[in-house]
C-alpha cells in the first residue's frame, strides 16, 4: 500500500494493551486506536493501523494500557479548597458545625472557579476525564469546565434554605432553568437538577424538580439513603423511607442518579433495578464519615447500573478514581462476603461506562468503541509496582496508582502528556490554593 492510499487521521495511539470495556472482559494486546475530529474511527492491531492510517500525530506507549477516561460520577469539586478542614467527624456534625459555616463565609464565584481549576488539574493527572458535579454556582463551574475542555454534567442545586447562589425557592428554579438554557446542546457540558438530599428538600420542590426533569429530559442527581439516621428521620417526619417518598413524588426512574445508598432493603434494590435508577457508590467518603456500606454486589446482581464517585475533597480527601475503584471492589466483596462478587472487570466498568450511563453520556463516552468520543487514558504499567504483569485489568484495579497515568485525551485533545499537564499552570494553581488556605484559616480562628 502506498502513502497516497493511506487513510488520514488526526491521532494514532499505539498501546501495549487496549482495554475497551466493551466487549466485557476483553483485553487487546498490541493494539492501536485511531482518532479523527475527536472521535474514535478504528480499534485494530498496531501493524494493521500502520498499514491503514497516515496520522498527523502518533503516540507510542508499548508499556501502556489504554482505557476509557474514568468518570467521577459524584463530586463537589469547588470543595477541593476545603480539603482537610474538618476530619474525623460524623456526617451531620461535619456538615452543620464545620462545612456549612465555612462555606457561608467564603462561597462565591471566585471560590468556585479557583476550586474548579485545582480539581480539574488533580483529576486529569489521575485519569479522570468526566465529572458529575453537585455544588453552588454551577454557571461558574460550567464555564471553567468548558475553558479547560473537560467533560462534565453540572447540577443545579435545589435546597430549602437561602445561599449565596439563590435566596428563595423560585430563584433556585429560575437559575436552574437559565443554566439549562445556557448549556443546552453543548458537546462537553451538560446539566442536571441537583436537589441536595431528602432531608433538605421539601415535597413541593421535589415535585417541581420531577416536572422539569420530565419536560427537559435531564437527570436528577441527589444524595439519598446516605445514613441510618437519614432513614430514621424520614420515617419520623414523612412516615416513609426516603426512596419510598421519592417514589411517591415520581422521581424513582431512569433519570435518577442516587448517590451513596448505604441503607437499602432487598425490595429497594429491586425497585432501582426495575426503574432503571443509577446508583453512585462513594466508598471512601462513606467509610470516612462512618455512613455505612453500599451493597454494591447486591446492586450488580440485581442489574442496577453502578457508578463510582469520590464525593468532595472535604470528605474523602482526594479525587483519586483509581483508589476509589480499588476500594469499591474490595469493600463490595467484604460486605457481600463474596470474593467473586465484584470482579476487577466489573469495577473498571463501574468507573467508566457505568458512570457514563448514569450521566446519560454512554452513547458518547465510557468505552473504546468506533463512533464514540476519544476520551482516553494511558496508564504506564512498566513500573515495579505493577510487575510482574499477569493480568492487565487486575493490575489496573488492584495495584495501579494514579501517578502511573501518563497521557490523557478528551475529545482527542491532549490534556496530559507524559505526566505533564497541557495548558495548565501548576505553580499558579498551587499558589492560589495556598492563599485560599490562609483565607479559610483566618475564618476558623
Amino acid at each position: 500500500m502506498t502513502d497516497t492510499a493511506l487513510q488520514p487521521c488526526d491521532l494514532l495511539i499505539e498501546a501495549g494493551w487496549v482495554v475497551p470495556v466493551v466487549p466485557h472482559g476483553v483485553v487487546l494486546p498490541d493494539h492501536a486506536v485511531a482518532v479523527s475530529a475527536g472521535a474514535i474511527v478504528a480499534v485494530l492491531p498496531i501493524a494493521e493501523a500502520r498499514a491503514r492510517f497516515m496520522a498527523k500525530e502518533t503516540v507510542s506507549r508499548p508499556d501502556g494500557a489504554l482505557i476509557p477516561g474514568l468518570v467521577n460520577a459524584h463530586t463537589h469539586n469547588p470543595m477541593t479548597l476545603l480539603r482537610g478542614i474538618a476530619d474525623d467527624l460524623p456526617l451531620m456534625t461535619w456538615l452543620r458545625e464545620h462545612i456549612w459555616p465555612v462555606e457561608a463565609a467564603v462561597i462565591g464565584p471566585e471560590f468556585v472557579a479557583d476550586g474548579m481549576a485545582l480539581s480539574i488539574a488533580e483529576m486529569l493527572r489521575g485519569g479522570t476525564t468526566c465529572a458529575n458535579e453537585n455544588y453552588f454556582f454551577p454557571d461558574v463551574q460550567a464555564a471553567v469546565y468548558k475553558k479547560h475542555g473537560f467533560r462534565a454534567r453540572v447540577g443545579a442545586v435545589i435546597i430549602d434554605f437561602p445561599s449565596a447562589w439563590a435566596k428563595s425557592d423560585d430563584e433556585y428554579f429560575d437559575r436552574a432553568c437559565e443554566l439549562h438554557d445556557a448549556w443546552r446542546g453543548d458537546p462537553l457540558v451538560g446539566t442536571a437538577f441537583a436537589p441536595h438530599a431528602p432531608y433538605t428538600v421539601n415535597d413541593a420542590n421535589f415535585e417541581r424538580v420531577r416536572m422539569l426533569s420530565d419536560q427537559l429530559d435531564v437527570p436528577v442527581h441527589l444524595h439519598t439513603h446516605e445514613t441510618a439516621q437519614e432513614v430514621a428521620d424520614s420515617i419520623s417526619l414523612h412516615g416513609q423511607r426516603p426512596l419510598a417518598r421519592l417514589d411517591r413524588l415520581g422521581l424513582v426512574n431512569d433519570r435518577l442518579i442516587a448517590v451513596h445508598m448505604t441503607q437499602l432493603t432487598e425490595a429497594e434494590i429491586h425497585l432501582c433495578a426495575e426503574r432503571g435508577v443509577s446508583v453512585v457508590h462513594c466508598p471512601e467518603s462513606n467509610l470516612k464519615l462512618a455512613s455505612g456500606f453500599c451493597p454494591a454486589c447486591a446492586l450488580l446482581k440485581a442489574g442496577v447500573n453502578l457508578a463510582i464517585g469520590t464525593d468532595g475533597c472535604a470528605s474523602n480527601n482526594d479525587l483519586d478514581m483509581f483508589g476509589e475503584t480499588r476500594t469499591a471492589a474490595l469493600l463490595g466483596k467484604a460486605v457481600a462476603n463474596d470474593a467473586a462478587g465484584f470482579s476487577a472487570f466489573e469495577a473498571l466498568h463501574a468507573a467508566t461506562l457505568g458512570g457514563a450511563k448514569a450521566l446519560g453520556f454512554d452513547a458518547r463516552i465510557g468505552s473504546i468503541e468506533i463512533g464514540k468520543r476519544a476520551d482516553l487514558v494511558c496508564v504506564d504499567l512498566s513500573q515495579l509496582e505493577t510487575q510482574p504483569l499477569h493480568h492487565v485489568v487486575s493490575q489496573l484495579v488492584y495495584a495501579t496508582g494514579r501517578q502511573q497515568v501518563s497521557d490523557v485525551w478528551i475529545d482527542g485533545v491532549p490534556k496530559l502528556r507524559q505526566r505533564v499537564l497541557v495548558d495548565m499552570d501548576v505553580d499558579a494553581i498551587v499558589a492560589n490554593a495556598r492563599q485560599w488556605r490562609q483565607r479559610i484559616a483566618a475564618i476558623q480562628r
